[in-house]
């Protein structure tokens, strides 16, 4: 049995680096958030504050919890002090393979020897990953979904040479921080990021044709399949240019399904990339908050 997590590095505090941070230290581990940006830390301490105090203030938390979850957190830019105590390092880093295969690289010079290594990733090899991190049996995917604080799914993803120790390992900690987690065997894209891939690309493939419009679309899908956001919604969340980059490896591995549509392409090109530059299929306040059209 592989041995109780109580230490957990989390590398990367984009979106989805600060929410994993967020809810580890919100389960009592010791949460370590490394970034080489100070300014990227300072950004996700505050938004990692304003969402507990959210939570304080929607009665989903308790204030003493709130005050515990920021007592656990720790923020760094130096590599070796966040992770030399780690029980488990979470990798959050842009998706891509040469990035992710450089960090864990560096990583598994100063984690523990016995420290499991996970990667956020929605969609690249794990096996491949692991193999690079020098301790394969310790490796698996966790895939996170956006808001992390308030999405229930943990995608658990079994590399070919992961063991069941690590799984079960990892299980039992996703579990503790509220989640529920579905084991998949790797494939491209998993479960959640092939489905969802495909609907967004029927979107753009349907606005392309006039069939509706985005804000029609994502409405018809919202009240008629009763997903809780629209697939342009979901994109500007998510970011067209992950989004893009997803496609484009699905499109690699699984075929012209995938391939992705034209108006995707063009609005990455045009820098519109959703709500983290304020323009998308539609446009944001500084906020967050929708105000318009694309």
């Amino acid at each position: 049995m592989a041995p109780e997590i109580s230490t957990i590095t989390v590398l990367g505090a984009g979106t989805m680096g600060r929410g994993i941070a967020h809810v580890a230290a919100v389960a009592g581990y010791h949460a370590h958030l490394f970034d080489t940006q100070e300014g990227a830390l300072q950004k996700a301490d505050a938004t990692i504050r304003r969402n507990l105090a959210k939570g304080v203030e929607l009665k989903k938390l308790a204030p003493e919890a709130a005050e515990a979850a920021l007592a656990n957190l720790h923020l760094h830019t130096n590599l070796s002090e966040a992770v030399e105590g780690a029980g488990l390092v979470i990798e959050a880093v842009p998706e891509d393979m040469v990035l992710k295969i450089e960090t864990f690289h560096a990583v598994s010079i100063h984690a523990p020897h016995d420290a499991l290594f996970a990667s956020n990733t929605s969609a690249l090899s794990i096996t491949e990953m692991a193999a690079a991190s020098g301790r394969p049996e310790r490796f698996a995917g966790m895939h996170f979904f956006n808001p992390v604080h308030v999405m229930k799914l943990i995608e658990l993803v079994r590399g070919l040479q992961t063991a069941p120790e690590t799984l079960d390992a990892l299980t039992r900690l996703g579990r503790r921080m509220g989640k529920e987690v579905v084991l998949v065997n790797e494939a491209p894209g998993f479960v959640t990021t092939r489905i969802n891939a495909l609907i967004g690309n029927e979107a753009f493939r349907m606005l392309q044709e006039g069939v509706a419009s985005a804000e029609d679309i994502d409405k018809a899908l919202k009240l008629g399949l009763n997903h809780p956001m629209g697939p342009f919604e979901m994109i500007d969340l998510v970011g067209l240019d992950v989004r893009l980059s997803i496609l484009e490896f699905l499109h690699r591995t699984l075929g012209e399904a995938f391939r992705p549509n034209p108006i995707l392409v063009q609005h990455v090109r045009a820098g519109r990339l959703g709500r983290k530059t304020g323009r998308g299929i539609y446009t944001y306040d500084e906020q967050g908050g929708r105000v318009g059209k694309g």
